[in-house]
């Protein structure tokens, strides 16, 4: 596979912190006094979701990406894996690990506990970058039938656990990871073949973790309880102060365009760039376009915020 900045991608060591749960991640370095970023990623993803975009940055930031309680190498145990309880633990890791405050990389389900926690503790998000974030659908958007009826067996139990043993049963990790790749980015060829091993890495690995999919519906839905609640979802977005981000692929199967556009609509203030032709993980598919937004932005309207995050 091609790949933008090919064999910049080794993955850096595993680290591990207790914040309740023993918590799975990776510093992928930079100078000590750059803006501090904490990468977050989305439902079923892992850490390594940011592996092809964290070395673009690293010249100027510095860069740490976790992963989620019950996702990447994060058991969940008996722990709750809902995006309340995940944006409890990523507050504690930008406070005890990363050193608050830091900017927030949030991608799906992380864009929408980047902007819960960013809304809730502004003193230590001072600003947020959104990547495809998970938004309630607006009308006239929607997202394609696969996906739809996909979400709706999730959030029935029985279906949903009924539906993701089945996948299990007929496909190997490697080709259930291949098939979120497939959902996600309009090429999957466009990810970097380092990173697309250490995806696989990850699959081969999780096959043996116990409860995985029950980990996984409870996380999906929680993630559309919050989204249910559109009017309090809004308020919520409408109460983040420091600077925003929202970076969108033009052909997001998971979250349409549309949803973006009128959140961008409904705060001006925010920064808003659609990548063309790319999915729903623009850091993967496009991670040189991705860097180069990111890094205008910290040098123009998040200046101020990202001089808060130098140690």
């Amino acid at each position: 596979m091609s790949s933008e900045a090919a064999g910049r991608h080794t993955a850096p060591a595993s680290q591990w912190v207790d914040l309740g749960v023993p918590v799975h991640y990776v510093d992928h370095g930079g100078p000590a006094d750059g803006p501090l970023l904490v990468m977050v990623h989305g439902l079923g993803g892992s850490l390594v979701n940011w592996a092809a975009l964290a070395p673009l940055l690293t010249d100027t930031c510095r860069v740490l990406a976790l992963d989620l309680v019950g996702f990447g190498r994060t058991k969940a145990g008996t722990h709750s894996t809902t995006v309340t309880s995940n944006q409890r633990m990523v507050q504690r890791f930008v406070s005890e690990v990363a050193g608050s405050p830091a900017i927030l990389v949030g991608n799906s389900m992380g864009g929408l506990i980047t902007i819960l926690e960013a809304a809730r503790q502004p003193e230590t998000v001072p600003a947020a970058v959104l990547v495809d974030p998970a938004l309630p659908q607006v009308p006239g958007s929607r997202s394609e039938p696969l996906v739809t009826a996909s979400f709706g067996m999730y959030a029935v139990p029985h279906l949903g656990r009924a539906m993701l043993k089945a996948r299990r049963r007929v496909r190997s990790p490697e080709q259930l990871a291949m098939d979120v790749l497939r959902l996600c980015c309009v090429d999957p060829a466009r990810v970097p073949a380092d990173v697309l091993e250490q995806h696989m890495e990850v699959a081969r690995d999780r096959r043996g973790y116990p409860d995985i999919d029950e980990h996984f519906l409870a996380a999906a839905r929680s993630l559309l309880g919050v989204l249910a609640r559109r009017g309090t979802f809004m308020a919520t977005v409408k109460a983040i102060q420091g600077p925003v981000l929202l970076l969108h692929g033009e052909k997001d199967r998971l979250v349409p365009i549309g949803a973006s556009r009128a959140v961008a609509a409904a705060n001006p203030s925010w920064s808003f760039a659609v990548a063309p032709d790319v999915g729903h993980v623009p850091q993967l598919e496009a991670p040189v376009w991705t860097a180069s937004h990111i890094l205008d932005w910290l040098a123009t309207d998040a200046r101020d915020a990202a001089a808060q995050t130098r140690s």
